[in-house]
């Protein structure tokens, strides 16, 4: 792919898309026999190679990785007094990489600076699908998203697409759905949830019982450039670069939405 851009969203959009292919290389060299493998695999191999790329073209940048385990704990000053952190997720998503014919894992690489004007401090940003053959980045946010075909036709938009884990999902999540008049869309990696609320194949996403800020950092970015609502699930705003890297829930959605689905969490997330 050449040498790198020097802006920091292509940079992340290249990165990503670099990793991505090299998984996808892996998948083919490997094969879906041995999964716990294919996953210990795939997270080392696109985890050495961000961090590699990363030291190469952003060596005085600091690094918080799902991989790194130093960069994770709460006493990494490091990270806590840079002004800029990527926050990677090298392979967010393995349980459905390792399995045959699924294209719902993603790479995830964020930009977070010190001085960014907007609460969760996220300045650029790629996810990538590679699976999917596409990468969406700060650098060219996609429009914003067009409502679904079921929300635009069942009257004031009263039947929305709710991606949801396929193995972990709220405990409560089937109860608002049913009180908001929403479709559970079953899918695999944050980021994949995420990267289908972007582009309109669902209108939004809700995730409550344990994620990490690499789980939500570069979709997030993403999603705030591209125009939609990103918050906590009690409507406080997602923050990144945090001494606990752990961020339990969140919720990404249309913003025409927001209220909506945030009154209904309210109401069934006590």
């Amino acid at each position: 792919m050449g040498s790198p851009p020097m802006i920091d969203g292509a940079f992340a959009r290249w990165l990503a898309a670099r990793a991505g292919q090299a998984l996808l290389d892996l998948r083919s060299e490997l094969g879906f026999a041995d999964a716990a493998a294919l996953k210990s695999a795939g997270d080392k191999v696109s985890h050495d190679l961000i961090r590699t790329e990363l030291a190469t073209w952003r060596p005085g940048d600091a690094v918080l990785s799902e991989e790194d385990e130093g960069s994770r704990s709460a006493g990494s000053v490091s990270r806590l007094d840079a002004d800029r952190v990527w926050i990677v997720d090298p392979l967010d998503g393995t349980r459905e990489f390792s399995e045959e014919g699924r294209s719902d894992w993603a790479v995830h690489v964020a930009l977070w600076a010190r001085n960014s004007p907007t609460p969760h401090g996220l300045v650029a940003g790629a996810v990538g699908l590679p699976a999917q053959h596409r990468v969406l980045g700060t650098d060219y946010p996609p429009a914003y998203p067009p409502m679904t075909l079921e929300a635009a036709t069942a009257g004031g938009g009263r039947t929305i697409r709710l991606a949801a884990s396929r193995s972990r999902p709220p405990v409560f999540l089937t109860d608002l759905a049913e009180d908001v008049g929403a479709h559970l869309v079953p899918m695999g990696s944050a980021g994949a949830k995420i990267a289908a609320v972007i582009t309109g194949e669902v209108d939004a996403y809700i995730h409550a019982g344990g994620q990490y800020e690499w789980d939500s950092a570069a979709p997030v970015a993403v999603a705030t450039a591209t125009g939609l609502h990103a918050s906590r699930i009690d409507g406080s705003a997602l923050r990144y670069n945090e001494a606990d890297p752990r961020l339990p829930d969140l919720l990404v959605c249309r913003k025409d939405l927001a209220s909506r689905l945030l009154a209904a969490l309210q109401e069934h997330s006590k």
